[in-house]
C-alpha cells in the first residue's frame, strides 16, 4: 500500500470509476465524494495528502471548494477538468490549486502527475540546504523554512510554482528549456505539461514581478531564464 491517500471528488461515475481502478492498480489509498459538500466533509475528517477535484460539481463550482480548502489547508490539489481555457486554468491556479489536468486525459498522464505532487511533498517536507538563503534584487527564498519573500513580505506560491522558482533560482543566469523544466517538475514533457507550463509561469511571475522589476526573461520557442538582479 502506497503511504499516500488521495480523495477525489467527481460527480461523473465513470471517470470516478476509472481514477479508483486506476489508484486500486497502484496501491493507493483513496476516498471519493460526489459533490463538493461531500468532498469539502471527507478533506476535513480524513486529511488526504492530495485532492483530485473536478470544477463541474452539481452542487458547487470546484474553485469554491479550492477557496474553503485553501482556508484551512495547503493539502495539494490536482484540477481535472473538462474546461481548457487558459482563463479557467488561472483562476483555478491564482484560488490555490497546485496542478491542472483537462479532460479527457491519459491514465499515465494521470499517474505522473500523482507521482510528481508526492515528490513534491516529500521535497517540502525533507528538504535542506547548507545554502539556506538565496537572494536576487528583492527576492529572497528561505530554501529551509521553503518559503519565498518579495520586498521582505511573505509570497503565498503553490508548490508547483515555489518548486518552479527554485528550479530558476538554482540556475540563474542560464536558458532552462521548456522540456528541461517540465521534466523536472513533472516528470515528463508531454504537450499538456508545456501548455500548463506557460500558465504557471505567468502566475509565478505576476507575484514576483508586481513591483516591476523582470526576474524571468522568456526566450521564445525555448525555455526561460531567470535574470541576475544587481
Amino acid at each position: 500500500m502506497n503511504k499516500i491517500s488521495i480523495l477525489i471528488i467527481e460527480d461523473d461515475q465513470a471517470i470516478n470509476n476509472l481514477i479508483k481502478t486506476t489508484l486500486e492498480t497502484r496501491d493507493y489509498k483513496y476516498f471519493s465524494a460526489a459533490n463538493g459538500l461531500d468532498g469539502i466533509l471527507v478533506a476535513t475528517s480524513q486529511n488526504p495528502d492530495i485532492i483530485l477535484l473536478d470544477l463541474g460539481l452539481p452542487d458547487m463550482d470546484g474553485n469554491e471548494i479550492i477557496k474553503k480548502i485553501r482556508s484551512y489547508s495547503n493539502t495539494p490539489i490536482i484540477v481535472i477538468s473538462a474546461r481548457s481555457e487558459d482563463r479557467d486554468k488561472v483562476e483555478a491556479l491564482d484560488n490555490g490549486a497546485d496542478d491542472y489536468l483537462t479532460k479527457p486525459f491519459s491514465v499515465d498522464e494521470l499517474l505522473a502527475r500523482i507521482r510528481s505532487t508526492s515528490r513534491r511533498l516529500a521535497y517540502m517536507q525533507g528538504s535542506t540546504s547548507s545554502n539556506r538563503i538565496f537572494e536576487n534584487g528583492r527576492l529572497k527564498i528561505d530554501y529551509v523554512s521553503s518559503v519565498a519573500y518579495l520586498n521582505e513580505e511573505e509570497l503565498h506560491l503553490t508548490p508547483i510554482e515555489y518548486k518552479l522558482l527554485n528550479l530558476l533560482a538554482k540556475n540563474v543566469g542560464k536558458v532552462l528549456t521548456y522540456t528541461y523544466i517540465t521534466k523536472e517538475i513533472w516528470g515528463s514533457s508531454w504537450d499538456s505539461d508545456i501548455a500548463s507550463l506557460r500558465v504557471f509561469m505567468a502566475t509565478l511571475r505576476k507575484k514576483i514581478e508586481k513591483d516591476g522589476v523582470n526576474y524571468i526573461q522568456t526566450h521564445v520557442g525555448v525555455g526561460y531564464r531567470m535574470l541576475r538582479i544587481e
